[in-house]
Formats: C-alpha cells, sequence, structure tokens
C-alpha cells in the first residue's frame, strides 16, 4: 500500500523538525496557510527566524529535492512570511531555508540544509 502525499509531507517534515531540534532549533509553527500559500515550518535559533521549505524525495534521477523549489513556490513563502512575521511582532532576521531529503528504501534518510537558500 502507498502513502497518500500528505502523509509522504508530514513525514518528511517529522524528519527535518528533529534535525532542526537536533541542532538547537525551536520549532515556531507548522503548515501555516496563509492564502494558497503554505510554508512547512518556521523555526527559530538565536539568530533569525527561517521559514523553511521541506522536500523529501526517494532518489535523484530527477534532480536533488532542493531543486524541486520553484520561482513561483519562493514568491509565495515569502509573501506568506511576511504576513506571519508582522502577525507576530518578530524582532530577529527573517532567513528562508530548504531541507532536501533523500530517503531510498533500507537506508536512513539523508538531510541536506540549504540556509539561506533565497533572498
Amino acid at each position: 500500500m502507498s502513502k497518500s502525499t500528505r502523509a509522504i509531507g508530514d513525514e518528511a517534515e517529522d524528519l527535518a523538525c528533529q534535525y532542526l531540534t537536533k541542532h538547537g532549533w525551536q520549532i515556531l509553527d507548522r503548515n501555516v496557510y496563509v492564502g494558497k500559500a503554505e510554508i512547512d515550518i518556521i523555526a527559530q535559533n538565536l539568530f533569525c527566524v527561517a521559514f523553511i521549505e521541506v522536500k523529501m524525495r526517494s532518489g535523484t534521477h530527477f534532480g536533488h529535492p532542493i531543486e524541486f523549489v520553484d520561482e513561483g513556490k519562493i514568491e509565495r513563502v515569502f509573501n506568506a512570511a511576511e504576513h506571519w512575521a508582522i502577525e507576530h511582532q518578530i524582532q530577529l532576521p527573517l532567513r528562508f531555508d530548504v531541507i532536501g531529503i533523500l530517503k531510498t528504501r533500507g537506508k536512513k534518510a539523508e538531510i541536506t540544509h540549504f540556509e539561506d537558500a533565497y533572498r
């Protein structure tokens, strides 16, 4: 039985949150919708608040998961992040990251955190 797209997305975000928490980040929010835009994870460390897009794939034959973030997604996340930051009165600098996860059957997930991926 194959997993639903939502279940796969939840698994990817769970792995990303575990990774971030292990590396000193505090998870502020997940699956934030502003209009049609979704922000997968919003996390904070001592220096900034990061809006994080998570992509998971089972292989790289079509490219690394990070390569699947397109211009339209970036623009939607910028707008949603601005709205969220104003609403929550965020004073720290904002950053936009991408976490790519390669998860092949029978192997441990390989996580790549691309910090400050786009401005």
